[in-house]
């Protein structure tokens, strides 16, 4: 075990980190810290919850100790893929630069520009952000990136994963060729290589673990579910927590919608539990992370949004409320328990519909989890869940219903129009004028069904239709201008010979 005074770390920072109860480094910190001291570019490749934040953040403090920022440029740029690992970052830095005259910034969404950029204008030391923020700024022109020595990207393949290389690119050529760059990735798939060739310069690659492995500290469950059901899955939850004598557990689904509805189930059977997703308004998801942080808060219902790179070591229980589409989100999930040599558990619930990404996630860890099975009645769950689904109007589908019809409503294109009967009867035809012969008039179309009348409207010319070849429509709806009588009957049905659109 190698002791953080080993490292060649300054009195001041060996006294920040003493002050935080840690006394050994862990392998990627042993490794890397030495190797960043001197300057040199790092590639670092290993799983979550082995150091990686304190690895860059020691060695970036020691080395910014000497010198002054200047307004708008900072010194040190840290990128991170989401605003909660962006905001622990920078609560290490804040941690271990106790004592120092270093300063900080924190550039992430759902903060007010102006806080930001006050901070910016005052010089900041270290800038830490979200890719989208930090350019925000840089086009607004409150930032220039010219000062940076030091660069850190994090959790690269989670920027990957969310889309965010270009934006990655785009920051590296903005920073100065004659930079340091302290690289971090949990895996390295082909575009993460090919970014490291391009942009690092002869780094030290430190690799701590097979990419893509679980940790020896959990213990992992496969929990077969034989019936494919949303409510039968929410009841399979239930008695894991129940067994489990959780103190605090996070549980992870797919799609941000079943965290909704996961999380208010749970509350619903007597479950401390809160939601925490991408659509849910920052100060919300910071508040809930904190509460869980402090132990105020039992069960965290996540997307993936928190599957990686959070800092909570104590937590004992990791639930995969759904098998994840991507193989290497379940090692980062169960990640989060069974940290910095903890024990922790981690229980996989799978349906017969979950059997190829079963078999992706069982391929990529190498090792088959134990199965559990649960004592249920299985039959009736199954005919609960065929009730359900039975129904004309489910909660579930009856609210997608809902919706659909409401935006069906707000479109534009299809305006609501009353039924033909409510109106009111239409005046008599004008007598001919001199420009139009008398003719024998023509007889007023019989009353027919509202769906005759809709289809019509339908058939008219829609937007797009050439100007002149598309008649205005009075205010009443029953005249058409130009022709100064009822609206003919061929132009409100469609004729036997020509069919309409939706015929």
């Amino acid at each position: 075990m190698t002791e953080f005074s080993d490292l060649g770390l300054s009195p001041a920072t060996l006294q920040a980190v003493a002050d935080t109860g840690y006394t050994t480094a862990t392998p990627i910190q042993a490794q890397a810290i030495p190797v960043a001291l001197a300057g040199r570019d790092v590639l670092g490749i290993a799983q979550t919850g082995t150091g990686k934040t304190a690895a860059f953040t020691l060695p970036m403090i020691d080395r910014l100790a000497a010198g002054r920022s200047k307004a708008r440029m900072p010194r040190s740029l840290v990128i991170a893929p989401t605003r909660e690992l962006a905001d622990q970052v920078a609560s290490s830095f804040e941690k271990y630069a106790k004592g120092q005259k270093l300063t900080w910034a924190l550039l992430i969404g759902g903060v007010s520009f102006g806080d930001q950029e006050a901070k910016l204008d005052r010089g900041v030391d270290v800038l830490i952000a979200t890719p989208g923020r930090l350019l925000d700024h840089f086009e607004r022109g409150k930032l220039l990136l010219t000062g940076v020595q030091i660069l850190v990207v994090d959790e690269a393949d989670r920027m990957l994963d969310m889309g965010f290389i270009p934006d990655i690119e785009r920051i590296f050529k903005l920073t100065p060729p004659k930079k340091q760059t302290l690289f971090f990735s949990a895996t390295m798939p082909p575009e993460i290589t090919r970014l490291t060739k391009q942009f690092l310069n002869d780094p030290t690659r430190i690799e701590v673990a097979r990419p893509a492995t679980t940790a020896e500290t959990i213990s992992q469950y496969v929990v077969p579910t034989p019936v494919a059901d949303g409510k039968a899955k929410r009841a399979v939850l239930r008695a894991l927590i129940e067994r489990s004598d959780v103190v605090n557990g996070i549980v992870f689904c797919n799609r941000k919608s079943e965290v909704d509805i996961v999380a208010k189930s749970l509350k619903k059977h007597g479950f401390d539990a809160a939601a925490i997703h991408g659509d849910l308004d920052q100060a919300t998801r910071m508040r809930t992370l904190d509460s869980f942080r402090k132990g105020d808060l039992k069960l965290l219902v996540a997307s993936d949004v928190a599957a990686r790179g959070l800092d909570i070591p104590a937590v004992g229980h990791v639930f995969n409320f759904d098998v994840p589409h991507h193989a290497d989100d379940y090692v980062h999930r169960i990640g989060r328990t069974g940290r910095a040599g903890r024990t922790g558990e981690a229980y996989m619930i799978t349906t017969p519909a979950d059997a190829r990404n079963l078999d992706k996630v069982l391929k990529l860890i190498g090792k088959t989890p134990e199965t559990l099975a649960l004592d249920l009645d299985w039959e009736a769950l199954k005919d609960q869940g065929a009730r359900e689904r039975r129904s004309p109007r489910g909660r579930s589908a009856g609210r997608g219903e809902e919706r659909s019809s409401r935006s069906e409503e707000r479109a534009p294109r299809r305006p609501r129009r009353e039924p033909a009967e409510s109106q009111a009867t239409p005046a008599p035809p004008p007598a001919p004028t001199a420009a139009e012969p008398a003719a024998e008039p023509a007889p007023r179309p019989a009353p027919k069904p509202a769906r005759g009348r809709t289809r019509a409207a339908e058939d008219r010319p829609r937007e797009g239709t050439p100007r002149e070849a598309r008649p205005r429509e009075d205010a009443d709806r029953d005249r058409v201008v130009g022709f100064g009588s009822d609206v003919p009957a061929f132009l409100l049905r469609p004729t036997p010979s020509i069919p309409s659109e939706k015929e």
